[in-house]
């Protein structure tokens, strides 16, 4: 009874050493042994790993570790979309901060994209005439400073082109020997006369194909953004507006003595010329004062009427028209006119006109006389309700207190919408535009 009893307890302390050694055997094994030394090895090469990281310079770590993609600019509210114009960097070029990338043609204005970082470009994603939308992924670079071994391989081209001039010293005794050889070359000479015979033939085969002139060929040439956009406006507009013209003429012999008098005086001291299109901007704002109907415009069921006067002018460039605004023409002078439509053209010139240049409006002003047009109907700049047309100065006969005189005239006309502006409206702008022109003391007594 007693032996059976201390058995019991013996067999159970012998279970977790018969554990025990099982486990030491299966550490003793080869497989284990094995994955312990890969352990080991692969927490030595991460040591060695975050050792070399922190012992490089902060700007390799981002060298090899940083990349920035840079995306399509926000270019306006209205505008969601582009035209990739053109590439001006190429992927392995370096790129400078605010150094331009790319340009994205628009609706309106073309649309400079700069890179926000430096560094050097690895991948584009979208290639020249591509359509990019705002916020898009557009090209990504890789940051650090410009490549310090770019300067000394443009050093070594010079190395190189000495030898090529070794070269011709070499060739000196082969110069004798063409020489000698002159003699020989003299008999193809006798038979220049033949090549010269010869030539009559071309020109005889070339006498068919003379009638280049009228040629019928034909191309195709896609229209850029801002002319669709024009394009899609200006049909907007005849099919919007209820548009209608009317005409005057106007003796401009008053306002060219003034300009002719005062012109000297206003380039020396405001150092900008004194042109008609700023004595026509403020007979327009003194005549849109007494006729708002004119300056306001149709939305949905409403008319909404301005009290200032933003005069849209309309400039030729080689992409199409623009029309940049004039803030608060009726506040401004003469001359303060003459150099804002001056800054205008510059930029126009330069392609460097922005998007909010030429937002807003409420009255237009186009002139095409410059270009030497004598009548013509605008077209309404939508959403505005009314444009006025300036026409070339030509000398006509006029009738003048009875008598006949010769007058430097000029016809203008005024398209407006008719679902808000009546003929009286119209008609009256009209005359009292002409008026100003015509005695422009009118504008310092304001009658």
């Amino acid at each position: 009874m007693i032996s059976a009893v201390r058995s019991k307890p013996l067999s159970h302390l012998a279970r977790p050493l018969v554990a025990l050694s099982r486990t030491s055997t299966l550490l003793s094994s080869p497989a284990v042994q094995v994955s312990r030394r890969q352990l080991t090895i692969n927490a030595a090469a991460s040591a060695a790993v975050a050792a070399q990281r922190l012992g490089t310079s902060h700007r390799g770590q981002v060298r090899f570790y940083a990349d920035y993609v840079v995306k399509v600019p926000h270019m306006a509210d209205s505008i969601s979309e582009g035209s990739l114009k053109q590439w001006n960097k190429k992927v392995g070029d370096f790129i400078a901060i605010d150094e331009e990338a790319a340009t994205i043609e628009t609706d309106k204005v073309d649309i400079a994209v700069n890179s926000p970082k430096s560094g050097t470009i690895v991948e584009l994603y979208a290639k020249e005439e591509d359509t990019v939308a705002v916020g898009a992924d557009l090209f990504k670079i890789e940051l650090g400073d410009a490549p310090a071994g770019g300067a000394p391989a443009k050093k070594e081209e010079p190395k190189k082109e000495a030898p090529k001039k070794e070269e011709p010293k070499k060739e000196e005794p082969k110069k004798v020997e063409s020489k000698k050889e002159e003699p020989k070359k003299e008999e193809p000479k006798k038979e220049e006369p033949k090549k010269q015979a010869s030539a009559p033939s071309k020109s005889a085969t070339e006498a068919p194909s003379a009638p280049v002139a009228f040629s019928r060929e034909e191309r195709s040439v896609k229209m850029n953004r801002m002319r669709q956009t024009i394009a899609r406006r200006l049909k907007q507009s005849q099919d919007t507006a209820a548009s209608l013209t009317t005409f005057n003429e106007v003796d401009m012999s008053k306002l060219m003595e003034l300009r002719s008098t005062y012109k000297d005086a206003v380039l020396k001291k405001h150092n900008v010329k004194l042109g008609f299109m700023s004595a026509f901007v403020k007979a327009s704002c003194h005549a849109l004062k007494e006729l708002p109907a004119v300056n306001a415009r149709v939305e949905g069921d409403n008319m909404v009427y301005s009290d200032y006067v933003d005069v849209s002018v309309a400039v030729a460039t080689p992409k199409g028209l623009v029309t940049p605004v004039i803030r608060n023409a009726e506040s401004l002078s003469f001359v303060e006119v003459e150099k804002t439509i001056a800054q205008y053209g510059a930029k126009a010139r330069d392609g460097q006109i922005a998007i909010e240049d030429m937002s807003g409006g409420t009255f237009t002003i186009s002139n095409g006389g410059v270009f030497g047009s004598m009548m013509g109907t605008p077209i309404i700049n939508m959403p505005q309700s009314a444009i006025l047309g300036m026409h070339a100065i030509k000398e006509r006969a006029v009738v003048v207190n009875g008598k006949i005189e010769i007058r430097p005239m000029m016809y203008i006309a005024l398209t407006y919408d008719h679902r808000i502006i009546d003929g009286r409206e119209a008609t009256t702008f009209l005359v009292k535009v002409k008026e100003i022109i015509e005695d422009p003391a009118r504008l310092l007594l304001d009658v």
